[in-house]
């Protein structure tokens, strides 16, 4: 599978030449292991060399967290689609775009995030951007979700055999006794091997049994349904009777207001639900292609920041989108350390060292394993 990764290096002695000498080396006619897409960004306002520590540091765990949100957001469609793997992959869009296309035409949205605003108050708007857009998605995710979790709990009940499925749709008020002071219709569920012993034993299962009473009114591949009607007063001990002959007496009464309420929590729940799925269908598709973007904004920003402390100033540095060609990434990636490695630490394009960099470039890199020039991967959902 191809990779996707931002690195930057300095001039050499034009951004131009960077891009041209890299390209000869993976990606030409000659050494076709990739395709490179350089990009530029604007004149920030820099700063301090600490404040730039600083602000790498932050950066590195908003990129975590903003990769972690992408994730999620990415997993809620694909859920919301049933798992269809082709449409989860056509929905994941940013701008209009594929996510292929947006990267190869990545740059950076100058009308949103201004560079008369310093890297700091940048990262801060794009943060809050997110940070907005992850509440209001775990929001309409939870709504939605506690809505499903309704209509799974009232699709449980329509389903499984007779011993514990709705009834609503099996009967008929025909089949009842009602209004009577003395007596009931119960139901009663019978495994299909035993209806012949139903029919041979309920009349005695306990005095008060109405003869020829029980008639049998739906059937399953495991259970007949059987009604049969008795005195109330003898209810418990039929049920017990039943229960050890391992016929099982349905807790249900003839409600004609209750199941049609029921019936219309089904209708409403239902309705509410595809609602719901289309609203945060729609809300998911979106947000997933504004934190997309929102998060190679912020790899970007680490792009600039990491290179002005590793190259120097004034920023004079070419950053590159790398995409690798399918198991190539190792030679891409083995290639790039040998044709980088005379920049070692912190060099800038005239071959100067700032020790001031150079001290701080492990607490720049952190956990990240160190290499001669600036390299992030973009971890693709």
């Amino acid at each position: 599978m191809a990779e996707y990764w931002f690195i930057s290096a300095p001039a050499d002695p034009t951004k131009q030449d960077t891009v041209a000498k890299l390209k000869d080396k993976i990606a030409s006619k000659s050494a076709d292991y990739s395709e490179l897409f350089p990009f530029s960004l604007p004149d920030f306002k820099i700063g301090t060399l600490d404040s730039l520590v600083l602000l790498s540091d932050d950066l590195n765990k908003v990129d975590a967290t903003f990769e972690g949100i992408v994730g999620k957001l990415s997993d809620n469609l694909r859920t919301l689609l049933g798992d269809d793997t082709d449409q989860w992959r056509s929905n994941l869009s940013v701008n209009d775009k594929s996510i292929d296309q947006y990267l190869r035409q990545f740059q950076w949205n100058t009308m949103k995030y201004r560079s008369d605003k310093s890297l700091r108050e940048l990262a801060d708007v794009i943060t809050q951007e997110v940070n907005s857009i992850d509440a209001l998605m775990k929001q309409k995710m939870l709504n939605y979700n506690q809505v499903r979790g309704q209509l799974q709990g009232l699709h449980r009940k329509q389903v499984g055999n007779l011993t514990v499925r709705s009834l609503n749709d099996v009967v008929k008020k025909e089949y009842f006794v009602l209004d009577s002071e003395y007596l009931i219709t119960v139901l009663v569920a019978v495994p299909r091997n035993a209806e012949k012993d139903w029919f041979q034993t309920y009349e005695t299962l306990t005095q008060m049994i109405v003869p020829r009473s029980s008639q049998k009114i739906a059937e399953d591949d495991e259970y007949g349904l059987f009604t049969v009607t008795l005195f109330q007063r003898v209810v418990d001990e039929f049920t017990t009777k039943c229960r050890e002959k391992k016929f099982i007496v349905r807790d249900f009464k003839w409600d004609e207001a209750r199941m049609k309420e029921e019936k219309k929590q089904m209708a409403d729940t239902d309705a509410s639900e595809k609602e719901l799925w289309s609203t945060v269908l729609r809300l998911c598709k979106t947000n997933f292609g504004e934190v997309f973007s929102c998060w190679i904004h912020i790899k970007a920003l680490r792009v600039y920041v990491e290179s002005v402390l590793r190259y120097g100033l004034p920023p004079d540095f070419q950053p590159i989108l790398i995409k690798t060609k399918p198991r190539q990434d190792k030679k891409v990636f083995d290639t790039l350390i040998a044709h980088y490695s005379k920049l070692g630490g912190a060099a800038n394009s005239s071959g100067k060292t700032d020790e001031h960099i150079d001290e701080n470039l492990q607490i720049l890199l952190g956990d990240k394993e160190y290499t001669p020039f600036v390299f992030y991967k973009i971890n693709l959902v």
